[in-house]
């Protein structure tokens, strides 16, 4: 096993996971609400009268941040080495395992870690362990 030099950038992921997390308590803070993307989104498919447009205006941060710092640097490269259909189902079991676990990792993972949360410790233990054993079966047994 190797280190790839180029692209490894700890500060810079470092400043950004401190972003990441001075936002979600910002969130809870300020609006009493989890920053849990599957929760946000799931709430606009079964709209509630003055619920939805803070879920619309962090939707859409979440796709405006990358076309706002497209503008003032280039994005990088994004290379997908998987087909269409293999994105697909991949999309699906995302969808059932964020139902399955009553969350995605932005909330069980960012916001119910620091609350100290069991409940999603066991989640977010579960969805690493779950990634682990996927790029284990990936990259060594089905090669």
């Amino acid at each position: 096993m190797s280190i790839d030099w180029y692209h490894f950038t700890p500060w810079t992921s470092l400043v950004g996971g401190m972003i990441i997390g001075v936002a979600a308590a910002a969130f809870v803070l300020f609006n009493g609400r989890i920053a849990g993307i599957s929760g946000i989104l799931g709430g606009l498919l079964r709209p509630v009268r003055g619920d939805i447009g803070w879920r619309l205006a962090f939707l859409l941060g979440l796709v405006g941040a990358p076309l706002a710092y497209a503008m003032f640097a280039t994005l990088p490269a994004v290379t997908v080495a998987a087909d269409n259909v293999t994105l697909i189902i991949a999309g699906l079991l995302v969808g059932l395992g964020t139902r399955y676990g009553a969350g995605c990792t932005s909330g069980h993972g960012v916001c119910g870690l620091s609350r100290q949360s069991p409940r999603s410790l066991a989640a977010t233990a579960a969805f690493m362990l779950a990634g682990f054993a996927t790029v284990f079966a990936t990259r060594h047994l089905f090669t």
